[in-house]
């Protein structure tokens, strides 16, 4: 069930790996077998045939950091200016 492949997904480890060659960031969440991808923008995650994560890849990976980055550091901003 998904709930069994849920459980299953917080008893194991994260495994990421980085390829600075093709700049991209790889979680593996299980090692179930991949049944499809759908890819949102410069991001493709791979699912089970029960619908459940396997991997999540992450394009253009230092682009995305980057952007990342400055995003938590606004909202960090904002929250100590909104904290006073």
């Amino acid at each position: 069930s998904i709930l069994e492949g849920v459980k299953n997904m917080k008893d194991k480890k994260l495994k990421i790996s980085y390829e600075p060659e093709a700049d991209v960031l790889t979680y593996e969440i299980t090692n179930q077998p991949i049944d499809y991808a759908k890819e949102v923008g410069n991001i493709v995650v791979h699912f089970t045939k029960n619908n459940l994560p396997v991997l999540i890849e992450i394009l253009e990976a230092t682009k995305f950091l980057n952007k990342a980055k400055n995003l938590t550091s606004k909202a960090g901003s904002l929250y100590l200016a909104n904290s006073r």
